[in-house]
């Protein structure tokens, strides 16, 4: 693929848009698609394959977006189908228990030696505050503490200073969050265990857990600093909280056994999604079973869900996660050598067109602040010069690459990119600097 000398056509997108927003605030069903914080109009997407999105207007993208993570196999991936068809022919849903179920978790068991049972739900948001609910129960304690530029979905107390589309719209909070539940929640900065000593010294017996992003995504990437995950590890035990490790965004991507097994950390309790449903909407919370047996019908937390464990989510992920297994030792090392050679060959043409940015990675997922760096924390990545990323984010989509749109979220790819990509993408940016 070969970078776009002119700017495409967005014609059937604008009319798309302008019909959107009869129906949803801000035409979008999800606040960061509305490319508010990088300017120009959103393409629709209209079908999408291997490392290639396609919008209304018949523009093809190198997409580094990957549905926000799950398509680390890339799009319309072959077995994944395969495997939602043959499940939908016996239809969608059925409010029942299903072998599936146990299929999917019994391959999650085996990548998060931590997990020892787990609940699947239907999104992020609804594992980690379920999560949240058991570490509170199993305590008896109200606090808890995550950390600044940290997004762990959309619940009342986990928007204090939150990172994602909270963070790309400088967002402090929410409006419609009580006082007294924002109360609850202390956001220390990320990489900072004495900040986290320090809240339990002034707070004896009333945090329940500690929840964080391993490496954090959602503020862009940032990952975590020697000594930090097992230096929680260490203080949530000593003070009898729980530490709450969501992988939401790192599952299956960083290492097959994500962070976790990444970083050789041993939680509590595990939040999942994206990958771990194959790109429909699937959530897991999962640890030690002496905290999860405390969940209804077995405990007194109650924790329910219409269509959790729904069938063709548990096929795309049988799917997704049983290619991982089984091609463990490829798909890491080739996805590791691909994001390596994107996210330097890019940062190279940075320097060369003297264009101040730094870059961190992790594994398959990275971000190229604006920003003479470096970036560990949340405040650091603030300090971003968030018009140049809108720039650079317009110029590149006018070459045909779809970034995040938005500084503050990280870049991920998958198996189906490979070196034409790679050159393609390094070329764009190199017209997109100049």
């Amino acid at each position: 693929m070969s970078t776009k000398a002119t700017t495409p056509t967005h014609t059937r997108s604008h009319e798309l848009q302008q019909r959107a927003e009869r129906f949803f605030p801000g035409g979008v069903n999800s606040p960061v698609r509305a490319f508010r914080a990088v300017g120009g109009a959103p393409p629709f997407v209209e079908r999408a394959e291997g490392a290639y999105v396609v919008d209304a207007d018949d523009n093809s993208y190198i997409d580094y977006v990957g549905s926000w993570g799950p398509m680390i196999l890339g799009h319309a991936f072959p077995p994944v189908v395969e495997a939602i068809e043959r499940a939908a022919r016996n239809s969608a849903s059925f409010g029942a228990s299903t072998a599936s179920e146990a299929d999917l978790a019994e391959r999650i068991i085996a990548c998060y030696p931590a997990i020892e049972k787990m609940r699947f739900v239907s999104s992020g948001t609804e594992a980690t505050m379920s999560a949240i609910r058991v570490a509170r129960a199993a305590t008896g304690r109200k606090m808890i503490i995550k950390f600044e530029g940290c997004y762990h979905g959309h619940a009342d107390g986990l928007l204090v200073k939150a990172g994602s589309g909270v963070a790309t719209f400088g967002i402090p909070g929410s409006a419609g969050v009580p006082e007294e539940i924002a109360a609850l929640t202390h956001a220390l900065p990320y990489n900072d265990v004495a900040a986290v000593e320090s809240a339990f010294d002034a707070h004896p017996d009333k945090i329940a857990a500690v929840i964080l992003e391993p490496v954090v995504g959602n503020a862009g990437c940032i990952p975590p600093a020697p000594g930090f995950l097992h230096g929680l590890r260490e203080l949530t035990r000593r003070e009898g909280a729980l530490l709450i490790v969501d992988e939401v965004m790192t599952g299956f991507r960083v290492a097959l056994g994500g962070a976790c097994e990444l970083y050789r950390l041993d939680p509590d309790l595990v939040t999942l999604g994206k990958i771990v449903g194959g790109g429909l909407p699937v959530g897991v919370f999962g640890g030690k079973q002496k905290y999860m047996d405390m969940l209804a019908p077995l405990g007194p937390v109650y924790q329910a869900g219409t269509l959790s464990g729904n069938p063709l989510a548990m096929a795309a992920g049988i799917a997704t996660v049983g290619y991982l297994q089984e091609h463990k030792a490829e798909v890491y090392a080739r996805l590791e050598s691909t994001a390596k050679a994107v996210a330097e060959g890019v940062a190279a043409e940075a320097e060369k067109a003297g264009v101040a940015l730094t870059t961190n990675r992790v594994g398959a997922m990275w971000t190229w602040f604006f920003n003479e760096g470096p970036i560990t924390n949340y405040d650091e990545a603030a300090k971003s010069d968030t018009a140049a990323f809108g720039r650079f984010h317009r110029a590149m989509m006018d070459r045909g690459v779809w970034l995040p749109p938005s500084q503050f979220e990280a870049a991920f790819l998958g198996m189906a990119h490979g070196d034409a990509e790679v050159q393609a993408t390094i070329e764009a940016a190199r017209e997109a600097f100049a």
